[in-house]
């Protein structure tokens, strides 16, 4: 007699502040999963918009967190401590993932022996398909070895047992220190073809251009090696975004 393989099981974790207006996008996606096997967890920055009434009574299954916290890695960390899957997958609350992202996330995980630390996955943004890269993390950062961190990025919960949570130091960039670190570190990951949704870029790292292009520097600085060319790179960004700084 064989033994059944246990399913895997996936959260999605949200960190909202004063959301109400953008969260309605990504509840109707999470309800048009074709594979509707998922808990959905939330932390709330204790908004005054009534977003903590939206998530209440969005009827999926949910774990709403509310609290304070130091910014939004502290609040991933904090939401991170109420996930008791598997696997989580980051969504911002403008974010919409595409109806079949999480039965194709599962089915990367169990079609191959022994699980991955990340599966990443092709997302649409700004118009724009970001598909999962190799190799090139000496030149686009996290986008040249998977793809975003929230929607096309998910990841195995044990790992920050073993690895570490995000970072505190960097309020924009910790996604990008931890992956980067992780995979320095063996981790593993399988790149796939499909596209788990849409992301929206207009969040802090959109907006804060030098914050987003200093903070990208230093984590190119911590996980690559060859100073001189992080430093002519990062004069190189200066200029294309000079604009916008």
């Amino acid at each position: 007699m064989t033994d059944t393989p246990t399913r895997t099981t996936i959260s999605v974790v949200t960190v909202t502040l004063n959301a109400a207006a953008h969260l309605p996008g990504l509840i109707e996606s999470l309800r048009q999963q074709s594979d509707r096997d998922f808990v959905w967890v939330v932390f709330d920055g204790s908004s005054t918009d009534g977003t903590a009434d939206i998530v209440r009574g969005c009827g999926l299954p949910v774990k709403l967190v509310v609290g304070k916290d130091f910014g939004i890695y502290d609040a991933l960390n904090q939401c991170l401590a109420h996930v008791d899957t598997d696997y989580y997958l980051v969504c911002g609350a403008d974010d919409v993932l595409y109806p079949d992202a999480i039965a194709s996330y599962r089915k990367s995980v169990a079609q191959h022996a022994g699980p991955p630390d990340f599966v990443a996955a092709a997302v649409h943004m700004d118009g724009r398909l970001l598909a999962p890269q190799e190799g090139r993390g000496w030149l686009f950062g996290l986008p040249g070895v998977a793809s975003s961190h929230a929607v096309g990025l998910l990841i195995r919960t044990g790992l920050h047992a073993e690895m570490g949570w995000y970072s505190r130091k960097l309020p924009i960039a910790a996604d990008q220190l931890f992956v980067k670190n992780a995979l320095r570190r063996g981790a593993v990951i399988r790149r796939e073809s499909f596209v788990a949704g849409r992301y929206h870029s207009g969040g802090t790292s959109g907006l804060d251009m030098p914050g987003m292009l200093t903070e990208a520097f230093r984590v190119q600085r911590l996980t690559e090696p060859g100073k001189l060319l992080q430093v002519l790179l990062f004069i190189a960004r200066l200029l294309k975004h000079y604009r916008r700084l």
